[in-house]
């Protein structure tokens, strides 16, 4: 079971919104926002095709006089236009379409975009370009059943007459939904999905159509809550957020008030935060990591370090593995880290040692709400990792200053 922390804190000269999962008391996911900060995440726009560049499959697309995204041209099939053309060609400079920000700029990367446009609520999601039904991993089969046969209920309501414009993927949180709480989100993401879609043909370039819940908000959406077992909080505007948007009896929610021990001190999230920032990590059973974040890629050095128990090499170099294994998933969750990531483990030479390793961490994965996946060990002993980049790595968010005063306005430089 987890518990989830919603808070505010100071760091050096920020002010952060943060969201800190627990799970057995030890911080898994650390996420935080500059208050003050906009997160463009998920907003829908009518770009504009400022240029092709056909040889790196890609398209350059601005949804704002000064901010322009990556589009990658493969998702061309899923295209919808802000105006009416003949026929349809392909994608051209001056063309206006639908987008969504589906990735913050990163270091020298421009943010990106996608055509499938999606919108995310508890229990489902919605997609423009693949239209299909899909159900999370997670659920269980009978599960399944149940929320198939809730859909083919609803389908008919729908003006397309079973035949929907969209897709829909039913999230892991749905398992435990009333079919009333199911009905209401179907019907309120439908409504929005069609305004969305039939606005966009109409609106002017660079009209935002669809703005992404909070940072708050979008955090309670994405955790699963079969596993959620409290919320703390010390913001009065959490708490109502968790009433909007949480069925009471999903988990218990506790208002936090003591001026004397902030929430953050309670639970040491300063210190959790200063350890965050370190490349070296210390295991208990004396060994260490080393995790340094290059241009290209994430480098994870294992060590044996002050280990000194008397057991065999192959057995110690086993055991100091299998613990950087567990450490090493939940630090990814924790700083954010994406991209391909090389691990470096201490190399072994027993085949079944090496197996054993690969399918504990790859176990230790599947707790990551991001799509996370081990690739394969190299005959160099080097474990390949990719993980989905979605928010910027919490180092580089710790960089960025707030800002005095709130503000919607893009930044002028990406």
């Amino acid at each position: 079971m987890s518990k989830l922390i919603i808070t505010r804190m100071p760091w050096k000269e920020s002010l952060l919104e943060c969201c800190v999962l627990l799970e057995d008391n030890r911080p898994v996911e650390f996420l935080i926002n500059p208050v003050g900060q906009a997160s463009f995440i998920g907003d829908i726009y009518v770009g504009k095709v400022e240029k092709i560049q056909k040889n790196i499959g890609a398209a350059f697309v601005a949804v704002k006089p000064d901010m322009t995204c990556y589009f990658p041209l493969s998702e061309e099939k899923y295209l919808i236009y802000a105006r009416q053309r003949n026929g349809n060609p392909p994608l051209r400079v001056g063309d206006e379409i639908l987008v969504q920000i589906s990735k913050e700029a990163i270091k020298t990367k421009l943010p990106s975009v996608t055509a499938n446009l999606s919108l995310t609520g508890e229990y489902l999601v919605f997609t423009s370009g693949k239209k299909k039904i899909g159900f999370s991993t997670k659920l269980s089969g009978e599960s399944k059943l149940r929320l198939q046969q809730w859909l083919q209920e609803l389908l008919p309501d729908n003006p397309a007459k079973n035949t929907p414009d969209f897709g829909i993927i039913v999230r892991t949180n749905a398992e435990d939904a009333s079919m009333e709480a199911f009905r209401k989100e179907f019907l309120e993401m439908s409504n929005t999905y069609r305004k969305c879609i039939d606005n966009g043909k109409m609106r002017t370039c660079y009209s935002r159509l669809y703005q992404k819940d909070s940072f708050v908000a979008s955090v309670l959406k994405e955790v699963y809550k079969d596993e959620l077992e409290e919320i703390v909080t010390d913001q009065a505007d959490a708490i109502q957020l968790v009433k909007n948007l949480l069925p009471d009896d999903i988990c218990q929610t506790r208002y936090y008030q003591d001026p004397l021990l902030p929430l953050y001190k309670l639970y040491s999230l300063e210190s959790v935060l200063e350890e965050l920032t370190h490349e070296k990590v210390w295991l208990k059973s004396g060994g260490f990591l080393v995790i340094q974040q290059t241009e290209a890629f994430v480098s994870i050095d294992v060590n044996t370090g002050k280990n000194t128990e008397k057991k065999k090499s192959s057995e110690l170099f086993r055991k100091v593995n299998l613990e950087a294994a567990k450490e090493i998933a939940r630090q990814l969750r924790l700083r954010n880290l994406s991209g391909a990531i090389l691990i470096d483990f201490v190399n072994m030479e027993n085949q079944d040692h090496i197996d054993e390793l690969f399918h504990v961490f790859q176990k230790c994965l599947r707790k990551d709400r991001v799509k996370t996946r081990a690739i394969d060990i190299t005959p160099l002993h080097i474990m390949e990792v990719t993980r989905q980049k979605i928010r910027k790595p919490l180092m580089e968010q710790l960089s960025v200053k707030s800002p005095e005063k709130s503000s919607n306005e893009m930044p002028k430089k990406y």
